[in-house]
């Protein structure tokens, strides 16, 4: 895997989300907040959550569709259970995962991170592709980009988000990274 200068990255399917925009000038990347996400709530594979980023969930195709049909949101990538990994937003542009959010002092991490969902649910456990995969993703970042922190989206949004959850298994992925800090180095 490899960063293009454009945002893309190399090696991945890459469909793209309307819910982005520009980043503020001159602002380092310097976080990668990691996320979970299942849709319907719970279940995995499908398209909902593809639908759901780029605005094209049916309303009608399940009870809960109704009420997040509407919302704009997107994240950079999603880590899908097999380890398939697909990008939304190039990472050049700010994709909108963070929603209300601050990081040691600093409000609006969408403009200083990089957003990965992880199909999974805060309860349940993640798969040994998905860690192997965003370790890989991480050191692609880290080529191209300052990235010194991880977060979880409970980090910098609690009280208001639980993702990824107590399924994640942080030392598993810190044992494959170094130069990070997280949440727990406070």
């Amino acid at each position: 895997m490899k960063l293009g200068p454009d945002g893309r990255l190399s090696g991945c399917r890459f469909v793209a989300s309307p819910n982005q925009d520009e980043r503020p000038a001159g602002e380092a990347i310097s976080l990668l907040v990691v996320h979970s996400i299942s849709l319907p709530p719970g279940e995995y594979g499908g398209d909902a959550i593809e639908r759901l980023f780029t605005k094209r969930l049916d309303p009608a195709a399940h009870p809960y569709f109704r009420e997040i049909a509407d919302l704009e949101v997107s994240a950079h990538f999603l880590i899908r259970r097999d380890g398939e990994l697909v990008q939304f937003v190039p990472t050049t542009r700010r994709a909108w995962h963070a929603g209300v959010s601050a990081w040691r002092g600093r409000e609006r991490c969408n403009d200083f991170s990089i957003g990965v969902e992880l199909e999974g649910s805060d309860p349940g456990p993640f798969e040994a592709a998905q860690y192997e995969r965003l370790a890989a993703l991480i050191e692609a970042l880290r080529a191209q980009y300052p990235l010194r922190e991880l977060a979880a989206h409970s980090d910098i949004a609690p009280g208001r988000k639980t993702d990824p959850g107590p399924g994640f298994d942080w030392p598993r992925l810190l044992g494959a990274l170094s130069r990070f800090h997280t949440a727990a180095d406070h």
